[in-house]
């Protein structure tokens, strides 16, 4: 038995690549969707915290629909 060293490590590096964006790309989701804590400032008050505007939140889900297009695909390629 030959191990083919040159494709394992093609499949190892392709496989930490794809990891680390699709990790990535669903923290990018995640930040996109959180509310900010609120802020004392200098004078003791509070400040309201800023509500993440329709474009962040238009990206995260987008980054949340890009994962999910990527697991689909990988369940498709063991599936077939």
């Amino acid at each position: 038995m030959q191990i083919n060293w040159e494709a394992l490590g093609q499949v190892f590096g392709v496989s930490l690549v794809v990891t680390v964006t699709l990790v990535g790309v669903f923290t990018l989701g995640i930040v996109g969707t959180s509310s900010r804590k609120p802020q004392e400032q200098p004078d003791g008050t509070v400040a309201a915290p800023a509500a993440p505007g329709a474009m962040m939140r238009t990206g995260a889900y987008a980054c949340f629909a890009l994962c999910a297009a990527a697991v689909g695909y990988g369940i498709y390629l063991i599936v077939s």
